[in-house]
């Protein structure tokens, strides 16, 4: 008897696995027509090897042992990274909520239920006088969906995807403050240095005007010539000013980066920084896996990818079965007696007919949404190509301005001396000799910028290449 009951249940069983198997749901593939080419970096800084600036380790990239312990100390205590790591801790927990899915939901439910009838309904009339009827319930209930075409699955995917996601974009995030912190410590030793130059022509110029004060006196300049002297003494201090404002400013913003009080900002020297030159970018592709915001959205792409196929799951119909058994009986010592058992089961099919357009709105949303993510993943690949150039460029435009910076300073020095030298023969004024002194600081300053740009453009350069993102001891 028993064995006939089973065998009844075995061809649904044999149904419900059937059906589990009838997967449809595609599966993701790169697009082809987005990858970056040959031609996504300039041709003239094209390379054949791998080579890549990208792969060295930050440790090895920063060499400087103040400048790496403020790395560490931002990549452990800014604020915007751990919210980034926040986040995916929330997609994690979504997605092994996803992939429990397949699992049926169980629930129990104790219950107890008090009635009483009205006497003025036929039932209560038939009855007669006003009956209390108490009855206790313990039910346990079973509910679950079966994966016919998919959905679960596809739901599954879109949300390791879109935790894929989340962690490359704290990856991303991790490269951008790195790269932050590095060019702000940077500026600094070049804003000292520009202040050591400031201040030393600060000296000169006051030996200047004593000078002029005693020429002066000796009939060979005037009172102008003086004034003049003590005008580009003021100049100077005032640039002093905006140094020390701008040190200030910039160390603010450097403490901000490591979730820290504004205060003074401990550094080297620029003269001990020693940064890689040898500016190997390697081939496009390696920007797919190098560069984390690329990888971000390339995941974007793959969930909306499974969100098109959970959408064109919700067109089909879909098998569910559900159970509920346990306790029932209006005497508490009887509760859990044989007598009291009861239980029931239920499969149903449901195909939507009529929905008022929430399916098909559902679907075209979800391919609107695909082709966005599409469209972004295309223009990720093309903006780290233009980052990648934009780099090299100004790495090469600001090493060529330092060299002719160099000179032109030379060049003014050199103006500097003989226009003292004949000043003091009487063949120059002394207009000559102030306007080549201020030449001459202009040109010092112009050319610390220039190295502070091709330092930042080396930096800017390691992070277009996605170098950085490596995880922390």
């Amino acid at each position: 008897m028993k064995n006939t009951k089973i065998a009844k249940w075995l061809p649904l069983i044999a149904l419900l696995f059937t059906l589990q198997s009838c997967f449809v749901a595609k599966l993701y593939e790169r697009p082809q027509n987005a990858l970056p080419t040959v031609d996504l970096f300039r041709k003239e800084y094209q390379q054949v090897d791998s080579t890549n600036m990208g792969l060295i380790k930050r440790t090895d990239f920063f060499t400087d042992p103040i400048l790496q312990a403020h790395i560490e100390t931002a990549l452990q205590e800014n604020l915007d990274l751990n919210i980034a790591l926040e986040n995916i801790k929330a997609s994690q927990s979504y997605y092994l909520q996803s992939s429990k899915a397949f699992l049926p939901s169980v629930s129990v439910a104790p219950a107890v239920n008090y009635t009483t009838q009205s006497q003025n309904t036929q039932f209560g009339r038939l009855i007669g006088e006003r009956m209390h009827i108490v009855q206790y319930d313990l039910t346990a209930s079973l509910s679950w969906e079966a994966d016919i075409w998919g959905k679960l699955t596809s739901s599954k995917r879109a949300a390791f995807a879109d935790m894929q996601r989340t962690i490359a974009g704290q990856q991303a995030f991790q490269t951008t403050l790195i790269s932050n912190v590095a060019s702000l410590y940077y500026q600094l030793l070049v804003l000292d240095e520009q202040k050591k130059v400031t201040e030393h022509t600060i000296e000169t110029r006051k030996k200047s005007l004593e000078t002029s004060k005693a020429l002066k006196l000796g009939g060979t300049l005037t009172e102008a010539a003086v004034k003049q002297s003590e005008a580009l003494i003021y100049n100077a201090q005032s640039l002093l000013v905006q140094l020390n404002n701008q040190i200030e400013i910039t160390e603010n913003a450097f403490n901000l980066l490591l979730a820290s009080e504004p205060k003074t900002v401990e550094r080297g020297t620029l003269d001990g920084q020693q940064v890689i030159t040898d500016l190997a970018i390697g081939v496009p592709y390696q920007l797919l896996s190098n560069r984390p915001d690329v990888r971000a959205t390339e995941y974007e792409l793959m969930r909306t990818f499974q969100m098109v196929n959970v959408a064109k799951a919700d067109f089909y119909p879909s098998l569910r079965l559900t159970a509920s058994s346990g306790f029932q009986s209006i005497d508490i010592d009887q509760l859990f007696s044989p007598r009291a058992i009861f239980g029931n089961v239920i499969g149903s099919l449901t195909q939507p007919l009529w929905n008022q357009r929430r399916l098909k709105t559902r679907h075209e949303v979800s391919l609107a949404n695909q082709q966005i993510a599409y469209l972004n993943y295309r223009k990720s690949i093309l903006n780290a190509g233009k980052e990648v150039a934009d780099a090299l460029s100004n790495f090469k435009s600001n090493n060529q301005i330092e060299e002719f910076k160099v000179k032109e300073y030379e060049a003014y020095r050199t103006a500097t001396r003989y226009s003292e030298q004949l000043m003091n023969h009487g063949l120059a004024n002394y207009l000559e000799v102030l306007r080549a002194q201020e030449n001459e600081l202009n040109t010092q300053i112009n050319i610390l910028d220039a190295k502070y740009q091709k330092l930042n453009s080396i930096v800017q350069l390691y992070r277009a290449l996605g170098g950085g993102w490596e995880k922390t001891e």
